[in-house]
């Protein structure tokens, strides 16, 4: 075989005697197999690497995102990784990341893989994506005051569709015991301030204020590993008084700022768990109406959502 022949062959390349012969009835299935394997390797290197619909079952987004969006999220620009997990299980697998084209920014909205509930050391579903809007930056100190966000001292950007349910902000002396983090005397309305951690920042450590690190520090060593011994704080054993940040963190809230679970309630997001940005709806239904119901279901496409930019 030549090897202009060759390199035919291997981009899939017919010759013209190949394009003039009859296929037998076992080559054409083979041939059909081939093309199958092809694409769904395609699909499944775009999905992986570079982009990927995602389906929004809840409301926290509202009015920016509805309910029922499919909207489509870049993981190529803050570099995505290889699959880590197997699919349909939560078998872990060895992955890498390609590298970003951009880091993540204040404002933007983002997908990522749910840390996990304040209190939990891993997730107790894995691999589970949320949608929000990213407020605060590593290093950036977040306050609410009545609703309002102010970030570093000032006042943050506002959505263009952001939204409440009620108008009147919970008073700041009606503590939420499920706020983030645990033992704060703060509410979803009036929160903080509270300094986003950051790569190399130092927490001093004491009894009194070690439950409000003691998960971040435990999910960056991947096991349990803080605990009070003898009224000192130690860290596999060790007695420490302070504790140095390892990663990135990220303040994540949605713009539907009144029925939203967010970072206000379960905490910081790690730059190793940022999926991608999401950046447009493919197209919109109600997801209330049943497959069953297929006519009134397509009757229900949002066409003015039909690939609308997200912002």
């Amino acid at each position: 075989m030549s090897f202009k022949t060759k390199i035919k062959k291997f981009f899939g390349i017919k010759t013209e005697e190949e394009l003039n012969r009859e296929l037998t009835a076992l080559e054409k299935v083979k041939e059909f197999v081939e093309s199958f394997l092809f694409a769904g390797v395609a699909a499944l290197f775009i999905i992986t690497f570079i982009i990927q619909n995602t389906r929004i079952p809840t409301g926290s987004m509202e009015g920016t995102i509805l309910v029922g969006d499919f909207v489509l999220v870049n993981k190529f620009i803050f570099g995505s990784s290889s699959a880590r997990y197997i699919p349909f299980t939560e078998i872990a697998l060895p992955f890498f990341t390609l590298p970003s084209i951009r880091e993540p920014r204040k404002n933007d909205i983002v997908v990522f893989e749910y840390p996990g509930d304040r209190d939990e050391l891993v997730a107790r579903e894995l691999n589970v994506n949320y949608v929000k809007r990213l407020i605060g930056m590593p290093g950036d100190t977040i306050q609410i005051i009545d609703k309002v966000v102010f970030i570093n001292g000032k006042e943050s950007w506002i959505p263009p569709y952001i939204q409440y349910l009620s108008p009147y902000p919970i008073s700041n002396d009606k503590i939420n015991p499920r706020i983030f983090p645990s033992g704060k005397p703060w509410n979803e309305d009036n929160y903080g301030p509270l300094i986003i951690p950051k790569t190399g920042y130092e927490v001093q450590l004491t009894t009194a204020n070690v439950e409000e690190w003691r998960t971040i520090i435990d999910r960056e060593f991947g096991e349990r590993v803080v605990s009070v011994t003898n009224g000192t704080v130690t860290i596999k054993g060790e007695a420490v008084t302070s504790y140095k940040i390892k990663k990135d963190y990220y303040f994540m809230m949605g713009d539907n700022r009144d029925d939203s679970a967010d970072s206000r309630f379960w905490g910081f997001v790690p730059r190793d768990m940022v999926v991608g940005q999401a950046f447009i709806v493919l197209f919109s239904w109600d997801r209330e109406i049943p497959f069953t119901q297929i006519f009134k279901l397509l009757g229900s496409v949002r066409l003015e959502r039909v690939l609308k930019l997200l912002n």
